[in-house]
């Protein structure tokens, strides 16, 4: 990714509430702890295009590694110019790197979002005979009044 990111990369993040949680979007940034993990200084990030977000909390180990994971594989794409051509430090890119970068347009790092097909199978005879709703309602009302005959019983 290079010669400057047009945007900032962005963390992977599971919507609020119960409705949405299952799906997965872009974040305002990342946290601290995934800097850390990554070895990235929070400082250093801003300034090639990592967003950082100071109040966001992790609360879950899997998206923290999903997080670090990303950095990391961000950072090994980048490719670093030095600030002067003739007075390179470490970790910037070489000659050869540089005449090879490309500059990205868009989103940094979508998130991919394929969908696994489901596997179609044939109704069996014993599916087809089963009714459902039926013994719902059955099981519910046992349970409503499972309390009313247990005091008759008595």
């Amino acid at each position: 990714i290079a010669p400057r990111p047009t945007g900032a990369v962005r963390p992977i993040v599971r919507c609020p509430n119960n409705k949405n949680n299952h799906r997965e979007r872009l974040g305002r940034g990342f946290t601290l702890e995934e800097l850390a993990a990554a070895s990235i200084n929070r400082r250093w990030a801003r300034t090639v295009g990592i967003s950082v977000d100071h109040r966001r909390k992790n609360r879950n180990v899997e998206a923290l590694q999903q997080n670090v994971q990303r950095l990391k594989e961000y950072k090994s794409k980048l490719i670093l110019f030095p600030r002067k051509a003739s007075n390179p430090k470490d970790g910037d890119a070489s000659e050869e790197e540089r005449k090879m970068a490309q500059q990205l347009v868009g989103t940094i790092m979508p998130i991919d979002k394929t969908v696994t097909p489901m596997e179609v199978r044939t109704v069996t005879e014993d599916e087809k005979k089963f009714q459902a709703y039926i013994t719902l309602r059955r099981q519910w009302r046992r349970a409503k009044l499972q309390g009313m005959r247990d005091k008759k019983a008595r």
